[in-house]
């Protein structure tokens, strides 16, 4: 079957609504719920859906108003507090975590390729669960709410810096080092480019209309797109320019209520990006790779809270709070998935390589969730004494 785009959107958003009723009863993260229904009408599934380029541009889609709203969520006065704990928390727990995830998969036979990129897809923690399993009128206010907060924005960035990377990764050194000095040399021009237009004309008409909120959600995904194309256009990458439009206008007063009033396009397209990862995953194929699934997930919820936990009680935290921060962080994360993507799309990373992490992040992500819900305070805690908003 090849359907349309309107049969393919019935299929993703009616089925999600149904997948994400029983991940809800089950208190499980909603993207699990997409990843599923993904894997259920995609290929290698019921083969409801199969229209490969379909699947890429949702893919496409969905990555750039994420990446877009990871900048726009980098407050300047959130920048600043990270360059201390934080940042020495997350690159620590990084060269970690990317020795285990590259040591298991190259112990276990796979190719450097797929080690490396083992090793840096673990490095990441879910901003997803992370955020949406912290009580907003309790530990947003704490400390450990904003240990939390601070190292997964310090992630975020981590994970912009990988990404720019993985465009160049596995071409020849020369064009590898031609296209490193190009990010260098275009990615500087571009931040001062999109500066100057936000403060010098966007603002300045979004401030002048700002009583016509369609005109700001209007203005925001004109922005967001434009400086997509035009990053595209100047050999980075559509993604790199929708995170740079989120940054210049993250220095804005409107930045917050433009972020609230994008959450839900936001959300529309995690649904699809998340969808197309479980639609490329070849069940079967991954039914034969279970032991190394489960190594690696393994590894990931066992290592990763210790790491967070050691490195902040060496700082100087509280044994309790940093032990909870390690717990919260004890997944891999949706920016592991996207590294998968794009690195399977330049041919880096093999088909199995591809499935072990996919299959690993999914199920830490599922395995985290239990861990955090039973014994800490969220807003789906099974306790009524953990339950809190």
């Amino acid at each position: 079957m090849n359907s349309g785009i309107i049969e393919s959107f019935f299929l993703i958003f009616s089925g999600a609504t149904c997948l994400a009723t029983i991940a809800l009863y089950t208190r499980q993260p909603l993207l699990v719920a997409y990843i599923a229904i993904g894997c259920l009408t995609g290929p290698y599934g019921l083969s409801l859906i199969t229209d490969a380029s379909l699947l890429n541009e949702i893919s496409e889609i969905g990555i750039i108003f994420l990446l877009f709203l990871v900048g726009l969520d980098l407050q300047p006065s959130q920048l600043k507090d990270m360059f201390t704990k934080s940042l020495l928390t997350a690159l620590g727990s990084s060269v970690v975590l990317f020795a285990v995830g590259f040591t298991l998969l190259y112990l276990l036979g796979y190719e450097r390729n797929d080690a490396i990129v083992a090793g840096i897809a673990i490095i990441f923690s879910s901003t997803i669960i992370g955020i949406k399993l912290l009580p907003t009128t309790v530990l947003h206010h704490r400390h450990v709410g904003q240990m939390v907060v601070s190292l997964l924005l310090v992630q975020d960035l981590i994970a912009i810096i990988v990404l720019i990377f993985l465009e160049g990764w596995g071409s020849e050194t020369d064009l590898l080092t031609h296209h490193i000095a190009q990010v260098f040399l275009i990615l500087p021009l571009l931040g001062l480019f999109a500066y100057a237009i936000v403060r010098f004309i966007l603002l300045p008409i979004i401030s002048k209309f700002d009583v016509f909120q369609e005109f700001i959600f209007l203005a925001a995904i004109g922005w967001c797109l434009a400086l997509a194309v035009i990053a595209s256009e100047s050999g980075l990458s559509y993604e790199i320019g929708a995170f740079v439009a989120g940054v210049s206008l993250a220095t804005s007063s409107l930045s917050k209520y433009i972020a609230e009033s994008l959450k839900p396009l936001r959300d529309f397209f995690l649904v699809l990006f998340f969808f197309s990862v479980g639609a490329q995953m070849n069940l079967s194929l991954m039914l034969t790779l279970l032991i190394p699934i489960f190594i690696l997930a393994g590894a990931i919820l066992t290592l990763k809270p210790i790491t967070f936990r050691w490195i902040l009680r060496w700082q100087g935290e509280e044994k309790q709070d940093a032990r909870e921060v390690g717990m919260r962080l004890g997944q891999a994360s949706e920016f592991s998935l996207l590294i998968v993507y794009l690195a399977g799309s330049t041919t880096l990373l093999s088909n199995e390589g591809a499935l072990i992490i996919q299959g690993a992040t999914v199920a830490t992500m599922l395995l985290s969730s239990y861990l955090v819900i039973f014994r800490y305070p969220s807003p789906i805690a099974v306790s009524a004494r953990l339950r809190k908003n």
